[in-house]
């Protein structure tokens, strides 16, 4: 052995290797923690008779491959419920608040002899778009992170891990992507920064760049909106919450399917490689820290997204501004281009709006709606409608929505290009442009393509 270059030992090992049995790192630990319990048996006597403490019977009932998997669904469908009920009235106050102070601001800058051309670009453009985005983003952050990282404080996360490392490691990627892939669902741009805690470089590559197919709560209006208008609307008025509710849980799984696809495409092809070894030994349940949960949830998540998320929506307020009122033959730059997008929207069963809705709001998903609903109903600025009725009167009876249409439109929200802020994160964390061209380019390539295919099924079919 002394006598063998380096070459040669390398050689040696990667034959040695080939030989092995693919779960081979699973098998030594496997049998190391084997070895530990022999000796302990052997040292250690329990004069107790109780064959299991608390940790224990937890772990027999969250980590059961019965009851694991419904258990954690149960807790995520109980943090959405907790973070829309809980975010609306903080939302609708905070928007009131800052919409008030638009209109003062407004008021001031007349009366100091401002343009008007001036004012509306500030003050009903730049700050409403940042208005929106403070009072649709705040609230639900303020309230889903601290309930994730109570879950993550108690202990619960790495059974979350845990339970989801199997179905991770058919497609190649790595356990810990159920973690990171959670925290997606308050902000991807959370998502990537959290793929930290993945050891693996390619696998770490994976979980940055399908984070964005788990809906972020700047989605969550469009997906609700849309779940209340076309899907609620068909069931009575006891049950129309709760079929609302399950149609949107229905996306998230939907989301966490093409997650796992694309995870084992990228595992298979340009991010080939072989899977890196994931052993978790189970952290002891342990009481949540208040001050620990406010400044990680509060600090360095919530302040610190929603800042990156201010700086990149400030300009999108000001675009949205001048495509509403600068007008070239008698229509407005928003009418214009929505008509020239049009024949590409009705080939993916959506329309020019709602593609121009998006491009605009690349900045921040939130204002999405909003800006949908002013280029529908010929406003200068952004509309705020909430009645049941006047959504349905505008989209249906007005814009001429179907349910193809809420269809595509659902998982064009679920699957398409991540906001600016998530791009910017996914540079900062790779400092790579490959890899944030593909996590920019892929999700919205294939939301167009699962659009086309639904849209030409539907037209063919029905």
């Amino acid at each position: 052995m002394e006598n063998k270059s380096g070459k040669d030992l390398i050689r040696e090992i990667h034959h040695i290797r080939s030989g092995l049995d693919t779960n081979f790192r699973d098998m030594v630990v496997e049998d190391i923690y084997k070895n530990a319990e022999q000796i302990y048996n052997h040292s250690v006597k329990v004069l107790s008779d109780r064959k299991y403490n608390l940790d224990q019977k937890l772990d027999r009932i969250l980590t059961s491959p019965v009851w694991g998997l419904p258990i954690m669904l149960l807790l995520l469908g109980m943090t959405f419920w907790i973070t829309i009920v809980g975010a609306n009235y903080p939302s609708e106050l905070i928007a009131r608040g800052l919409f008030w102070l638009e209109a003062q601001m407004a008021l001031i800058m007349q009366q100091l002899g401002s343009p008007s051309w001036l004012t509306g670009f500030l003050i009903h453009g730049v700050y409403k778009g940042l208005a929106w985005v403070v009072s649709v983003m705040l609230p639900p952050m303020a309230i889903f992170f601290p309930v994730f990282t109570i879950l993550e404080d108690f202990g619960y996360l790495p059974r979350v891990a845990f339970n989801m490392d199997w179905l991770f490691r058919k497609a190649g990627a790595h356990g810990k992507q159920a973690l990171t892939m959670s925290m997606g669902f308050g902000c991807n741009a959370a998502g990537v920064i959290a793929t930290r805690i993945i050891e693996s470089p390619r696998e770490r590559i994976i979980a940055i760049l399908t984070n964005n197919f788990v809906p972020c709560n700047g989605r969550f209006p469009t997906l609700i909106m849309l779940a209340t208008i076309f899907v609620a609307a068909a069931f009575p008025p006891t049950l129309a919450s709760l079929a609302a509710a399950g149609s949107v849980v229905f996306v998230v799984l939907i989301g966490v399917a093409v997650t796992l696809i694309v995870s084992w495409a990228l595992s298979r092809t340009i991010l080939k490689g072989e899977a890196s070894s994931f052993t978790l030994e189970l952290p002891p349940y342990r009481k949540p820290s208040i001050l620990r949960i406010l400044y990680t949830s509060l600090i360095d998540r919530t302040l610190f997204v929603l800042w990156r998320a201010i700086f990149m929506a400030a300009p999108a307020g000001g675009v949205i501004w001048l495509l509403a009122n600068v007008t070239v033959n008698g229509q407005t730059l928003a009418h214009l281009i929505s008509g020239f997008l049009n024949p590409l929207g009705h080939v993916i069963g959506l329309d020019g709006t709602i593609l121009l809705a998006y491009i605009v709001a690349i900045p921040a998903n939130e204002i999405v709606v909003p800006t949908i609903l002013m280029i529908y109903s010929h406003a200068s600025t952004m509309l705020d409608i909430t009645q049941l009725s006047q959504l349905k009167a505008l989209l249906v009876d007005n814009a001429g929505w179907t349910l193809l249409t809420a269809v595509n439109l659902m998982l064009f929200a679920l699957l398409h290009n991540p906001c600016s802020t998530t791009i910017l994160t996914i540079w900062k964390e790779t400092r790579s442009m490959r890899w944030t061209l593909i996590g920019a380019v892929m999700p919205l390539g294939l939301a167009f393509l699962v659009t086309f295919f639904v849209a030409q099924f539907v037209r063919l079919v029905f």
